[in-house]
């Protein structure tokens, strides 16, 4: 393909709703999972030719805002992501440092999609 420089890299960006969901938000996560599943067959067509990679954003802040409580216990990094936490893995999947990453979704959520979270957890009560 004439189009990609040598080295080139493409990166999606997806949410982290690819893969976990909220009632009502069916048409919102299958289009995120869409992009991951987008983006591993898109690095298997270009094998060779261009590294594909996502990004599965969790909350990010576009105000810097300083969270405490629960919105912040929630994530085991301790607090809500910036954009900056985006751009700088973003940056490194361009780069020549990830020159063995290709066709993978990277979840960028501060932990929280791995932090299980029941009534009463984390000052977290079911409103029903």
């Amino acid at each position: 393909m004439p189009y990609f420089a040598p080295g080139a890299s493409i990166v999606n960006i997806s949410s982290s709703r690819d893969r976990m969901s909220q009632p009502f938000s069916e048409s919102y996560t299958a289009a995120k999972g869409g992009i991951a599943a987008l983006t591993h067959a898109m690095a298997v067509s270009l094998s060779g030719k261009v590294r594909v990679n996502s990004i599965s954003p969790g909350w990010i802040d576009m105000d810097y805002t300083v969270y405490e409580g629960p919105d912040s216990a929630q994530h085991p990094a301790g607090r809500v992501g910036h954009p900056a936490d985006i751009a700088n893995m973003v940056l490194f999947l361009c780069s020549d440092k990830a020159g063995f990453i290709t066709g993978e979704n990277i979840c960028i959520d501060g932990g929280m999609t791995r932090q299980m979270i029941y009534h009463n957890d984390c000052g977290w009560t079911y409103g029903g």
